[in-house]
């Protein structure tokens, strides 16, 4: 990729402004950029809601290229304050992950979700602008495969499909990513836009499923399928989505769309199994829960696009990610402990028991 080498070396000795680095999926971008990556800064902007957690970059938390910055992206003058703590310059470029991800609470209350998923990605195209021209080289948009909605098998969406949203969160996402192409054409923006499958791995929030299965069943307690748990889902782990987010930020296209999937399929319920088996309960630890409004059947990436233009392969199999991932909550019960709170009981007693 010659043509990107400009790009690849203002990045690679730049200051990246990461949103959301005290999330799931932040903070292992985060972790393995400083790992792999020794002349880069980081500049961790997070608003630290209920699902940030400091904790998570505990290893790099002294890494004199690394500062945190407390701040909510919906509002201009704390994002203004941000850019300015990344420099004269302001930053290289900026890598939004911040959003209010959890499908269950958008169906509650939606609001939390546009302004985190839809304002406050205006919010930081508005402020990023200002520094094209000074510097800055790239805006990488965090997306989600919920944006396509259910997909009919066997087809796979691929980056050039319509987008067709069934929840206030995957509207709210869409309407980040629509107002990230309208920059791209309007002003010529230098962006790219990335969607996920599901994710899972170690630090996982434990209100998404599988972190939620494994913590119930080291409790003894039983696990909430939806309706009949026959909806299909593409996993990937963290860690193969945060090395697909940094080959887009340094070998992409502007202008582009990359999918990112670990190519495992399965159905809920046969992963309610594997996480049974793991945990050694047998099946009547499922306890069948009345379906969620709207829920989509199946979603399915193709990721052809990222690995043939990006070089970019998922490392992890299924199996070997989920006992990874059960390991890891094992020996972290005290992180688990400290996150299963007041306000985490309360969610999930509404969600859950009250049905």
């Amino acid at each position: 990729m010659a043509h990107n080498s400009p790009l690849r070396d203002a990045l690679l000795s730049g200051t990246w402004l990461v949103t959301g680095g005290c999330g799931f999926i932040g903070s292992e971008f985060i972790r393995q950029a400083l790992r792999t990556l020794p002349n880069v800064r980081i500049v961790n902007v997070d608003a630290l809601s209920y699902a940030a957690s400091p904790e998570r970059l505990a290893t790099v938390a002294s890494d004199s290229r690394y500062k945190f910055f407390k701040a909510n992206i919906a509002h201009p003058a704390e994002v203004q304050a941000a850019f300015e703590a990344c420099g004269a310059n302001g930053p290289t470029a900026v890598i939004n992950f911040a959003a209010e991800s959890h499908v269950d609470r958008s169906l509650f209350t939606g609001v939390p979700f546009v302004l985190a998923n839809t304002v406050g990605v205006q919010v930081l195209l508005e402020e990023s602008r200002k520094y094209v021209g000074k510097g800055f080289a790239r805006f990488v948009q965090v997306s989600t495969d919920e944006v396509y909605g259910d997909v009919a098998a066997p087809h796979r969406s691929v980056e050039t499909d319509p987008i067709h949203t069934s929840s206030p969160y995957s509207a709210s996402k869409a309407g980040g990513e629509l107002l990230v192409q309208a920059f791209i054409r309007s002003f010529n923006f230098p962006a790219v836009i990335t969607r996920c499958s599901n994710n899972y791995g170690p630090w996982h929030w434990p209100e998404k499923m599988i972190p939620l299965f494994i913590t119930n069943l080291l409790a003894g307690k039983k696990v909430p399928v939806y309706g009949d748990g026959q909806q299909r889902r593409d996993w990937i782990h963290v860690e193969d989505h945060a090395s697909g987010i940094l080959a887009a930020l340094l070998k992409g296209k502007d202008g582009e769309i990359y999918n990112f999937d670990g190519e495992i399929e399965i159905d809920n319920l046969a992963l309610t199994k594997k996480l049974l088996a793991l945990a050694g309960r047998d099946e009547s630890f499922i306890q069948y829960v009345k379906d969620r409004p709207g829920h989509d059947r199946r979603y399915a990436l193709d990721s052809a696009k990222a690995q043939r233009e990006l070089g970019w392969h998922q490392k992890w199999t299924l199996d070997a990610g989920l006992k990874q991932t059960f390991e890891w909550f094992v020996a972290n019960k005290s992180w688990l402990d400290k996150v299963l709170n007041a306000e985490y009981q309360a969610y999930y007693k509404q969600q859950y028991e009250v049905r």
